[in-house]
């Protein structure tokens, strides 16, 4: 029986929710690494962008199943069994943490100025409609990270019912999510001044869903060809690594020029080439330009991402190996609740002003001892959290669920 999963990208998931992460604790603690006279300012400054690598990665393995119907290897997916595979996966956890999150940290701390706005805001969280509303999506006690995910389950929402109509028309198919998708970010990059509520929506996904769906035909496809010749080509190993390689010194490029983005100048650099290019017009002092470049990036980092996605498998044995291993395999394996956790984690860390300091803001005042301390714990205290969840509250629910489905 042919193995389905793919080690390496256990590695490239938990790359990408270490980077995301990071970026939240250093929002808080200020502390930026170095080594010797090398600063690595600009990963924790763009450390957002590798969300758009989580979600590219999702579309990759949400379509496998499809690209291998396309190449007449499995029967077409049950949409039925699909809902229920990411209720099992997503539910135990996520609803675990609302209820800890809310009567922990929200309830015990008053964290909710209306009673209005309490049920306003658990109930769009438990139905994940919570990115629709400033309120609920910028300003929610319950955990800022929780949108990725939301983002997500409003995909899956529409993905068995888009992924039967592209094996049917793929041109029509991806070519309407692309039109959508293009269109929309071109009118909000054109006419917003404030992209906090767009930015991050799922039609502003979509290009990188079908850049994703691509991804799994080409790995599909590359994979048949290995198993029938036993190799793609004579270097093939070596030509998947040096792409691989490539990709991350081009990842590691955009992150600079996006950490670069001026808050009150978006006309310096490419962006700005881009935007004459367009000929947009010339925005106001204040305007949100790291969010603008980020929405005009995305392709190019999602064509880098999919490098890394698509390289990984067929690359060299040690690459592979650093890739794919039992601790990557750990670390995937307990990510999503790690991510989910991690934000209300470091807050309340804050709140509670642990570590101690005896300066009152101790990240403005570069108590670097603090910030030292508070980043190791933050990411200590999130791990084990995300362990307990997973395999005290997720694992056993996953496993009564199987029990009720077999009964039935």
């Amino acid at each position: 029986m042919e193995r389905k999963w793919i080690p390496e990208l256990d590695g490239l998931r938990t790359l990408m929710i270490l980077m995301v992460s990071w970026y939240h604790i250093w929002q808080q603690s200020w502390l930026t690494p170095t080594v010797g006279n090398i600063s690595f300012d600009f990963l924790m400054r763009s450390g957002y962008v590798w969300v758009d690598g989580t979600v590219l990665l999702s579309a990759f393995l949400l379509y496998r199943p499809y690209a291998r119907v396309r190449l007449r290897r499995d029967s077409l997916p049950d949409p039925r069994v699909f809902y229920l595979r990411r209720c099992r996966r997503i539910l135990p956890g996520y609803y675990a943490i609302l209820a800890l999150t809310f009567f922990c940290v929200c309830l015990p701390f008053g964290l909710y100025s209306s009673p209005q706005y309490l049920v306003k805001d658990v109930a769009t969280h438990l139905t994940f409609l919570f990115p629709f509303f400033r309120d609920t999506y910028l300003a929610t006690p319950l955990g800022a990270a929780c949108w990725t995910l939301a983002i997500e389950v409003q995909a899956y929402l529409l993905f068995p019912w888009m992924a039967r109509a592209s094996l049917k028309r793929p041109g029509r198919t991806f070519g309407l999510m692309l039109i959508l998708c293009l269109g929309f970010r071109a009118w909000c990059i054109w006419s917003l001044d404030d992209f906090n509520m767009v930015v991050n929506q799922l039609v502003n996904f979509l290009d990188l869903y079908v850049m994703g769906c691509i991804l799994a035909l080409a790995y599909e496809e590359l994979r048949l060809r290995k198993e029938r010749q036993g190799q793609l080509f004579r270097g093939s190993e070596w030509a998947a690594s040096a792409v691989f390689l490539l990709a991350f010194w081009g990842l590691l490029s955009m992150l600079k020029v996006q950490a670069a983005s001026s808050v009150y100048n978006w006309q310096s650099g490419f962006a700005g080439w881009i935007g004459r290019l367009l000929n947009m017009a010339a925005p106001s002092s204040n305007y949100p330009v790291i969010q603008r470049n980020q929405m005009i990036y995305r392709p190019v980092y999602g064509l880098l991402f999919g490098s890394l996605i698509l390289s990984s498998p067929f690359s060299l044995r040690p690459l592979r190996k650093l890739l794919g291993n039992r601790v990557t395999r750990f670390l995937a394996g307990i990510s999503m609740n790690y991510y989910l956790a991690h934000q209300t984690v470091i807050v309340h860390m804050r709140r509670l002003g642990f570590p101690f300091s005896e300066y009152e803001y101790p990240n403005q005042s570069g108590d670097r001892p603090w910030q030292i301390r508070y980043t190791l714990l933050a990411f200590a205290l999130s791990f084990l959290a995300a362990v307990l969840i997973t395999y005290a509250i997720e694992k056993p629910v996953q496993k009564w669920m199987d029990r009720k489905k077999s009964s039935r």
